[in-house]
Parts: structure tokens; sequence; C-alpha cells
């Protein structure tokens, strides 16, 4: 079956069309300096033959509490999209502008929503709530909700197929690092906990996200800076993690050759670990063991000291198993919607 998978996003959209029988990428491409979704879709379907393409998968970041799978998209579901715009403005109403082009551009060819968030709805009230007024959850949605759920999911299956184990009888920590990079317990193929929140700048120590910080902190920095809170949580997202602890970079290829000789940079590294081990080591618990740790993203399958770093405080699980493996989200995708139109 032969699938295209969209990324809208607000100034780009990258395109694939993945064959999910054999698993094989057939187009790769994207669409920068995007100013209009329904011209790009339209510059897309200029370039793609349309003849055998069964569905359209768009990737979505955020599904809030109502999508806890992948849905084909009719009008009710884009009422409730609407709805919870407020928990991802920066990136749902793209990825939303995407499929109504599609819809109006391809009227007869079904649109599948597969949400970043999906994979992390079963965690229990334990993991995900804040200790707020619950008020805030019931009214609001402030809990927290997880993030590249799609990736987690992926490698999780990936590393059962690799142990030769079914899923469901196995205990995970999935590493997705990178640029963002959030960390997963699964546990009986489900997961349990991870380390993103109500949005993706909680948890770990990022390539320009803050992750975790006393939220009182904001205080100061928005006194100290003449920040509004707007601002605030611009300067936590864009400005701060290994970017402003280094002052060198975000990219930890420039930072790795660095960590000898530049003690900043050998301070945000020790930092970026020390979060990591924090998090891996809280699952390792929270399970009561692990059959393995799965390295993903970017700096998972390239940077091969950070996880070395990591697993080394592991050594006291010696049945433990360190897996690299590079994510395909796409497909994964593509996959989702199979599984939807052969229900």
């Amino acid at each position: 079956m032969k699938i295209l998978v969209l990324n809208c996003g607000s100034s780009s959209v990258k395109y694939q069309v993945i064959e999910t029988t054999t698993k094989e990428k057939i187009v790769d491409d994207d669409i920068q300096r995007v100013t209009d979704h329904a011209s790009a879709i339209q510059e897309i379907l200029s370039k793609v033959d349309l003849s055998e393409i069964k569905a359209v998968g768009h990737r979505v970041v955020h599904g809030g509490e109502n999508f806890q799978h992948s849905v084909i998209v009719d009008d009710e579901v884009l009422a409730e999209m609407d709805r919870i715009e407020f928990l991802a403005p920066l990136h749902n109403p793209a990825a939303m502008a995407g499929v109504r082009a599609c819809r109006q551009q391809m009227p007869d060819l079904p649109n599948v929503l597969v949400f970043d968030t999906a994979f992390h709805s079963t965690m229990e009230p334990g993991a995900y709530l804040y200790g707020v007024p619950y008020e805030d959850y019931a009214k609001y949605g402030v809990r927290k909700y997880g993030f590249h759920g799609t990736s987690h999911h992926y490698v999780a299956m990936q590393a059962a197929e690799q142990l030769g184990r079914p899923l469901a009888d196995l205990k995970i920590i999935t590493c997705h690092i990178g640029n963002g990079a959030s960390v997963c317990a699964v546990q009986n193929g489900k997961c349990v906990d991870t380390s993103m929140g109500m949005t993706p700048l909680a948890g770990l120590v990022m390539g320009t996200r803050a992750g975790d910080i006393d939220a009182a902190a904001l205080s100061i920095i928005c006194k100290e800076h003449n920040f509004t809170i707007d601002e605030a949580i611009t300067y936590l997202n864009k400005e701060s993690g290994l970017k402003g602890l280094s002052g060198v970079s975000s990219d930890m290829r420039d930072l790795e050759p660095a960590m000898q000789t530049n003690e900043r940079v050998k301070i945000a590294l020790d930092v970026f670990i020390h979060r990591l081990v924090q998090y891996v080591g809280a699952y390792v618990a929270q399970m009561k063991g692990c059959d393995a740790v799965v390295w993903t993203g970017g700096i998972g399958v390239h940077r091969k000291f950070v996880s070395d770093r990591v697993m080394a405080h592991l050594d006291f699980l010696p049945n433990c198993k360190k897996l690299i493996i590079p994510t395909n989200e796409e497909l994964m995708i593509a996959l989702e919607c199979e599984q939807l139109l052969q229900r």
C-alpha cells in the first residue's frame, strides 16, 4: 500500500511516499519557505503520482487527551483539533492547514492524523498529573502529555525484534536524543512515563531548551531581563540548553571536539549527561528493572560517548542491553495509516 506522509511545519513541508508492503521509501523531498500550505500541497501533488496512493498520513504534534490513537479525519475530528489548538499553537495549526488543503484538493483520499502524544496516552494519573490544583487539569488540560511518541513506539518495536522477544514481555527505556530530546519508559509494550511534559520544553537538557527548571526561577529571569512570560518561555526554548550553558553551540558535533579544552563545554555536557542519568535511573526504578536501553535520534545514534557515559551508570544491571536503532517516524506513520484502512 502506498501512503503519502506529510510533516507540515510553519514554513516548510516535508513529504515522503512509502510502500508499506516493502517498507520502501519511494519519494523523499521537502518544500521550504512555505507561506501558503494550499499552494505547497498543490506543488507536492504535481510531483507525486497519485494513482496508487491510498491515504495521506499527517504528523501531528499534539492530540490532547481525546486522541489516544491515530484517526481518519472527518468534520468532527477537525472541530476537536480546532478546539485543542491552544495546546500546540506553534505546530498544530500548520498540520491542520495541510489537512484542509489535502481534503480540498484530494476529496476522495482518506487523511489520517498520527499524533506524537498518542503513544504516551497509556500513562496513569500518577505519572501525568502535576502537583497543581486538580481543577487546572480538569478545566484547562494542564498535565504531562509527552512527545516523540511515534519514534519511541517505533524503536521499542524494533528493539523487541532485535531481542527476539515479544514487546509485551519487555521493560525498555527508549532515548530519543537529538536537538530535541526525551526518554520514555516502555513496560509490556506501553508507555508508563516520559520526560517531556505539557509541552516539549520539560525534561532533559536539550540543544536550545532548558528542560526541567524551578518554575519560580522564571520570576527572576523575567525581572532581570525585563521579559514578559512569553518572552521568558522563548528564552527557555531557544537560548538555553546546551547553547546557553556552553556559550558555543547547540550542536553536539561542535561540542564533542571542544569538551577536552573548553571548560564551559565540559560543564554543559556534564549537565546534559546528568539529566539523562536521572531519568533513565528513575525509569529503571519505576519498572523495577530494564531489559534494554534504546538510543535513537541524531545524538543517540551518532554520538556514542553520550550513550556510553549513561550506560556506565547501569553496570549493576548485567543483563541490560544497549541498542542503537535509527528511528523512522515516517514509516511508522505509513504503517498506522495502513492499519486504520484495513480495519
